[in-house]
């Protein structure tokens, strides 16, 4: 049976702390490919695209005369690492690296072929990494976290299950890394969404605890690289990938024995820690205190104000005539939220889709050219070039540490402010209250803060990547790094702000299918780099730090935006002015 959400509050630091480990080992580990690649060429997937015939020459050595010398412009073709043997009459034989022959790893052999095929299995899976958020979205949003949260991670072991079986006879099974890698993307998601609507149960540290997951699912890219060296070790791939599927079954038991059925409220809508039931009032079930003084509000609103419709159909209610029932709270509830095609035409929700595309475009390209640009600036060097690739993959986990910073930006003297919602003692006169700022207000003015910062730091990753330097590039790691957590985090932090919780899935769902389509203008432009531009990244980054500075809208939109609610709390405390001139009380609510 699924426990409550009184349950789940006391559990909450369980569940979080659980859902950041999770996330780092079981939702976007397809972003760490490149091991996984190396691993399953290993292992023989698609091995049988490629054959032998045709390069015998590539297996043998090259035999010639000792008095003939080598010409420099094919020095590069010997293997410099096995000393030649002389044959007599002149001859030495001497072995050749194998660059256009016949390749193998671990038996197998590998080729083109192999790589276009595999590439098309992960192209699949990492797509659905964000064209399956906006109906994940919507279903939690409907639903809640605990259905999807058992079925992503069923889905994710079966995917490791999947491939175990495939490596038994890769010549026959290699077809399965299609069907695995869909339900490894899809299974990975459906984990990082539902962990994104845990942080409503922190209150004003929401924002912090949802930087938290957005950083663990941005450094789960670690986690591939972290598996190969274990297989490195000698450790059998089957049963690593066995292993990892019943870790997935301890994530099932722990959801299902942690996770309620009911969507997870916003602090703003719920108190997890106040439980009344008040049976001779005429409530239908038990409710929280916040929703009980709504609906005591409610009540009054409508005896002071004369409703006369809505008057009328209370008094046909047989011993309810003063009374209100909570699906009356949730009708008046559903008439004052924002709807759902109002949010996502807010100027608002528009520049975060542009600020996130934009941003998102350029952390792609980077990636995607990444290899080519550090064999340009090593002069070829592919140590050089393994080596800061790995620099960068580490650096991956900072995502996870960096992150906190932009979520306490974003949760910045949240608890000092007022948030119009809870009951106010009533001023007496000659007092002098002390003003408090409007909690709205203040997360505005954190959200500027937040993507000032960010947009400030994406300029600086565009200068860096403007400069050929090799050394240069992990200034460039670190910033590319910073930048991919705290964007997300910023984004989600906003959404929290501004609009209503139930709405938070469907627009990080939305604002996720958005930016990734346009993302995938980042292959005609590594194409035009490749070819017309000749392997020079230059003009095209010119072109990306001149496009982030439109990032800097959304900021400037949030500075009107703020004094648009600066001026609705004016006109709030001279309505209180009022009520105290008239009531002796700043409460509207005091004269019922």
């Amino acid at each position: 049976m699924a426990p409550t959400l009184t349950t789940a509050f006391a559990r909450r630091w369980w569940m979080a702390v659980t859902s950041i480990i999770e996330n780092l080992l079981f939702s976007a580990v397809l972003l760490g490919w490149g091991s996984l690649l190396i691993m399953l060429k290993s292992e023989g997937f698609y091995s049988y695209l490629c054959n032998e015939e045709g390069f015998n020459s590539s297996s043998v050595n090259l035999s010639q005369n000792l008095a003939t010398q080598a010409p420099d412009d094919y020095a590069d073709y010997y293997d410099s690492q096995h000393g030649s043997v002389g044959l007599g009459d002149g001859v030495e034989m001497r072995p050749l690296v194998p660059v256009d022959g016949p390749l193998r790893m671990n038996g197998w052999l590998i080729c083109k072929e192999q790589d276009e095929m595999l590439n098309l299995a992960f192209t699949v899976g990492s797509f659905l990494l964000s064209a399956i958020t906006l109906p994940l979205g919507v279903v939690m949003d409907k639903y809640g976290p605990r259905k999807l949260r058992l079925l992503g991670s069923t889905c994710f072991g079966f995917s490791c299950l999947l491939i175990a079986y495939g490596s038994y006879n890769p010549n026959e099974l290699s077809v399965l890394i299609f069907i695995a890698l869909t339900f490894n993307g899809f299974g990975g998601m459906c984990m990082t969404f539902t962990s994104l609507t845990l942080p409503n149960m922190f209150g004003d540290l929401r924002s912090t605890f949802i930087a938290l997951m957005i950083g663990s699912y941005a450094s789960s890219a670690v986690t591939f690289p972290g598996v190969k060296v274990i297989y490195d070790l000698g450790i059998s791939f089957i049963t690593i990938l066995v292993v990892w599927a019943a870790c997935s079954g301890l994530v099932f038991l722990n959801c299902f024995l942690n996770w309620p059925l009911e969507p997870f409220p916003g602090p703003e809508d719920m108190d997890y820690t106040i439980k009344i039931k008040f049976s001779w009032l005429g409530f239908d079930h038990k409710i929280t205190g916040k929703q009980f003084y709504n609906q005591v509000t409610t009540v009054g609103r409508r005896l002071s104000v004369g409703d006369n419709l809505k008057q009328k159909e209370l008094a046909t209610k047989d011993g309810n005539q003063l009374c209100l029932s909570t699906t009356d709270l949730e009708m008046e509830k559903k008439e004052e939220s924002q709807s759902f095609l109002k949010t996502i035409t807010s100027t608002i929700f528009v520049l975060s889709l542009v600020t996130m595309s934009i941003t998102q475009l350029r952390l792609l390209f980077y990636m995607g050219a990444m290899n080519s640009v550090l064999e340009s600036l090593s002069d070829g060097d592919l140590d050089k070039v393994g080596l800061y690739s790995s620099i960068f993959g580490v650096l991956q986990l900072l995502c996870l540490m960096t992150t906190p910073v932009i979520g306490q930006i974003m949760d910045w003297k949240l608890k000092e402010c007022d948030d119009g919602v809870e009951e106010k003692e009533p001023s007496r006169k000659g007092e002098t209250k002390i003003k408090r700022r409007d909690k709205k207000t203040q997360k505005v003015t954190n959200a500027l803060r937040a993507f000032v910062l960010t947009n400030v730091l994406l300029v600086g990753f565009g200068i860096t990547c403007l400069v050929p330097n090799l050394p240069l590039q992990i200034v460039s790691f670190v910033l590319h790094t910073v930048v991919r957590g705290f964007i997300h985090s910023a984004v989600g932090g906003l959404y929290a702000a501004v609009y209503p919780s139930s709405q938070f899935g469907s627009l990080t769902g939305m604002q996720s299918l958005v930016s990734a389509v346009f993302a995938l203008l980042q292959q005609p432009l590594f194409l035009a780099m490749m070819g017309p531009l000749e392997g020079d990244p230059f003009w095209v980054n010119i072109g990306l730090f001149g496009l982030s500075m439109l990032g800097f809208l959304l900021p400037l939109y949030l500075i009107c935006y703020r004094r648009t609610l600066d001026k609705q709390q004016q006109q709030r405390e001279d309505n209180a002015k009022i009520y105290l001139k008239i009531n002796g009380s700043d409460v509207p609510e005091a004269y019922v």
